[in-house]
């Protein structure tokens, strides 16, 4: 049979490929859009399972204080039941703990109708599972990788910064609460030179044992030696950041058309500032005579 001229088989399969693309990028965006739903379930459910566990461990609590009480008032007036001016003050106030006890277990316990604690939790490890499968059949462009990764590099900034403070903040008083101990323990020595069981004598236990556990604490964890490093590699990320935002340094080859170019060199030279900044704390995991870290921080 012979081709008719008006037929355009090239037009229509052009046609036919741009509603299967429409199609696709439709079911894309569907996706998409189930799985950030899905998140959200899953963020809202773990905040309803730790709002009820909360109330659970409260209603217990209450619970327990108001047995407590009762078990405490009924035994207290079964031994002073000759002087009921003794056990009538007792069983008074251990009423109203068990009365307050139990208001307070009626207003923590979750209302009726709501989903019990045991079904909040099988509803979270299905949407966890959902959510698992869901993202494992979504990948993500190299482009949208790199931007994400991008983005996320102001979380690891903050991160690092938020652990040197505490690191710092911890050595800081360790430091001194050995400098006071230390001065303390000369100060109380000297006040008492009789070799007896004085307050003297149980003070200066007392703080030389503080000392002590205070610089083995400060010696073995390396609280300065951590806070020094995280904010080192804070430092350099945002440098990083700065220069690639900026278009200077390593980035200042790059133009408008290189982006990509320049996004891929970005995540790589963040990526090594954490790989040194894991490898550092690897290192400050290690015993003293087995590994010490490289750029060791200055004295203090």
């Amino acid at each position: 049979m012979a081709r008719s001229l008006d037929d355009d088989a090239p037009r229509r399969i052009s046609d036919a490929d741009d509603h299967l693309s429409a199609d696709q990028r439709q079911a894309e965006a569907d996706e998409r859009a189930a799985l950030r739903k899905l998140r959200r379930d899953v963020k809202q459910t773990e905040r309803d399972l730790l709002r009820r566990r909360r109330r659970v461990r409260a209603v217990g609590l209450a619970l327990t204080v108001a047995s407590g009480a009762v078990l405490t008032g009924l035994l207290w007036t079964v031994l002073t039941w000759s002087s009921p001016s003794r056990f009538l003050r007792v069983d008074i106030t251990c009423g109203v703990l068990a009365l307050v006890s139990g208001v307070a277990t009626w207003v923590a316990a979750p209302p009726r109708g709501h989903l019990s604690l045991s079904q909040l939790e099988d509803m979270l490890e299905t949407n966890r599972e959902a959510l698992r499968f869901l993202s494992a059949l979504i990948h993500p462009t190299m482009k949208e990788r790199r931007s994400l990764y991008r983005e996320d590099v102001t979380g690891v900034i903050e991160q690092h910064r938020t652990d040197s403070r505490k690191y710092r903040l911890i050595h800081n008083m360790l430091q001194n609460l050995i400098m006071i101990g230390a001065a303390s323990t000369t100060t109380v020595a000297a006040l008492d030179t009789r070799n007896q069981f004085t307050w003297q004598n149980i003070t200066i236990i007392a703080i030389g044992f503080t000392v002590t556990l205070a610089a083995a604490f400060t010696g073995y964890y390396k609280y300065r030696e951590r806070s020094y490093f995280l904010l080192q590699t804070a430092d350099a990320i945002e440098e990083e950041a700065n220069a690639f935002a900026l278009g200077v340094g390593p980035y200042s080859g790059f133009d408008a058309a290189q982006e990509q170019q320049a996004l891929k060199l970005f995540t790589q030279r963040v990526e090594e500032h954490r790989n040194e900044q894991r490898r550092r704390q690897q290192q400050l995991d290690q015993p003293a005579d087995q590994a010490a870290p490289t750029g060791q921080p200055p004295a203090a």
